[in-house]
C-alpha cells in the first residue's frame, strides 16, 4: 500500500454496526460482500458474563446473544442500509429464538453504538412494521451496545472454511425459504418492474443482453460513476472504462472487488463468468479475460443495469465520498 493510500485509510472515519440474527454463521456472508464493510466478526455480546463460550451461551445461562459485529465506512455503505439488509436475513416477528434454532441466544436484535444509531434503528423497525410485509408484530429490540466477544475461531468465516455444511443448514433450517417467501413476493418484483424501463428490467431480473452500439453507455466519455440501476450502489469509475470495441461499456476493474461477484454461467452453449452486483444480485454482464489493466481483465457491462452519475453531480446525488476520484 502506497503513503497515500495508507494516509487514506487513515482518514477515514470507520464505525461499528452490532446485529444478533439468530445463528451468526448466517450472518456474515450477506454484510461482507457489500462495498464499504471492512470486517464483519462474529460473537457474542448484551449478557452478564465476561468472555463465554459458545457451550455457554447456548446453555441460556449468560443472557448472550450470538451476534456479528461490522466495521463499515459509512461513507460508502451508510447505516440505513446496514438496517435494510438485516432485516432481510431474519425473522423479525419471532420472539422465541430464529427458525429451527430455539432460545434467548439465538432471538434478534440491533445494538446500537450511538443515538444517531439508535434513531435510525427505531425509525427503520417503524416503517418495516407499516410495511405489511408481515402478519405479526415486530418484536426485534433496539438496545444499547456493549462488550462484544469475538467467537472461537472455528466460528469465523463458517461459510469459506464448511461451505457445504453451511449451505446445508441454511436450507435445513428454514431460513432460506423464509426469505424468499417475504423478500421475494410478486408484489416487490412488480414494483420493480414499475420503476425500471423494459429493458433494465430484462436485463438485471431476467439475465438478459441489450444490443451492441445501440445502448447509452457504449460510447460514453464523462467523467463521474456508474451505479447499480436497482440498488444505487457504486459499482465503476470513468477512470477504469475504456473503448474495447465490442458495443458495451467496458471496464478493467470495479470500483471495489466486493461491490460485484462472480457466477459461473453455461448458457447460450458457452462457459462464461457472469457479473452481478452485489448489493441488490442483479445481473450485470460478464468478465473476460482479454482486457488492458493490469489484471488482464475486461468487464463487459450491460448500459441498462447502470446508471451514471456526472463527478459534478456526485454531493448532490449522495455520493460526494467518492469526489476524491477524479481530483
Amino acid at each position: 500500500m502506497q503513503q497515500s493510500d495508507k494516509q487514506e485509510a487513515a482518514n477515514r472515519q470507520l464505525q461499528l454496526a452490532t446485529f444478533a440474527g439468530g445463528c451468526f454463521w448466517c450472518m456474515v456472508s450477506p454484510f461482507e460482500e457489500m462495498p464499504g464493510i471492512e470486517k464483519v466478526v462474529s460473537g457474542y455480546t448484551g449478557g452478564h458474563t465476561e468472555n463465554p463460550t459458545y457451550e455457554e451461551v447456548c446453555s441460556d445461562t449468560t443472557g448472550h446473544y450470538e451476534a456479528v459485529q461490522i466495521t463499515f465506512d459509512p461513507d460508502v455503505f451508510p447505516y440505513s442500509r446496514l438496517l435494510e439488509l438485516f432485516w432481510q436475513q431474519i425473522d423479525p416477528t419471532d420472539p422465541g429464538g430464529q427458525f429451527h434454532d430455539r432460545g434467548s441466544s439465538y432471538r434478534t436484535a440491533i445494538f446500537y453504538h450511538n443515538e444517531e444509531q439508535k434513531q435510525e434503528a427505531e425509525a427503520s423497525k417503524q416503517e418495516l412494521g407499516a410495511s405489511g410485509r408481515f402478519d405479526r408484530p415486530i418484536v426485534t429490540e433496539i438496545l444499547p451496545a456493549g462488550p462484544f466477544y469475538p467467537a472461537e475461531d472455528y466460528h469465523q468465516g463458517y461459510h469459506h472454511t464448511n461451505p457445504l455444511r453451511y449451505k446445508m443448514y441454511r436450507k435445513g433450517s428454514g431460513r432460506d425459504a423464509f426469505l424468499e417467501k417475504h423478500w421475494n413476493r410478486p408484489e416487490d418484483r412488480e414494483k420493480l418492474r414499475s420503476r425500471l424501463t423494459p429493458m433494465q428490467y430484462h436485463v438485471t431480473q431476467e439475465n438478459g443482453t441489450e444490443p451492441p452500439f445501440q445502448n447509452e453507455f457504449w460510447d460514453h466519455k464523462r467523467e463521474g460513476l456508474y451505479v447499480d440501476i436497482v440498488s444505487g450502489e457504486p459499482l465503476f469509475s470513468s477512470k477504469e472504462k475504456f473503448d474495447s470495441g465490442c458495443g458495451w461499456p467496458s471496464f478493467t476493474e470495479p470500483l471495489q472487488s466486493h461491490a460485484v461477484k462472480e457466477k459461473a454461467d453455461f448458457s447460450h452453449f458457452m462457459v462464461r463468468t457472469e457479473v452481478r452486483s452485489s448489493g441488490s444480485d442483479s445481473h450485470l454482464g460478464h468478465v473476460f479475460n482479454d482486457g488492458p489493466g493490469p489484471n488482464g481483465l475486461r468487464y463487459c457491462i450491460n448500459s441498462a443495469a447502470l446508471r451514471f452519475i456526472p463527478k459534478e453531480d456526485l454531493e448532490k446525488e449522495g455520493y460526494g465520498a467518492y469526489r476524491k476520484l477524479f481530483e
